[in-house]
């Protein structure tokens, strides 16, 4: 627990303030934002996302990839 008189000396933890400054313009998180609120964007992500688990599972188990045998970018697109 924090003794609150420890701010009235500098030896003491004191508080911290913390300004926030906002934007007239807006980012694009906030763009993003407006879209899935919006009807459409409601209706768009209510949607089940496709997942990439079977193309992986198929290249693992029917094709028997489990992992390549070299390093780097080019070598592996090369032995892929």
């Amino acid at each position: 627990m924090v003794n609150p008189e420890s701010a009235d000396h500098r030896k003491g933890s004191g508080r911290q303030v913390s300004f926030r400054v906002y934007s007239a313009t807006p980012t694009y998180a906030d763009w993003m934002k407006a879209r899935i609120d919006s009807d459409e964007g409601k209706r768009i992500y209510s949607h089940p996302m496709s997942t990439v688990e079977p193309v992986f599972a198929n290249l693992e188990h029917n094709k028997g990839l489990k992992r390549f045998s070299v390093r780097g970018k080019k070598k592996v697109q090369a032995q892929w």
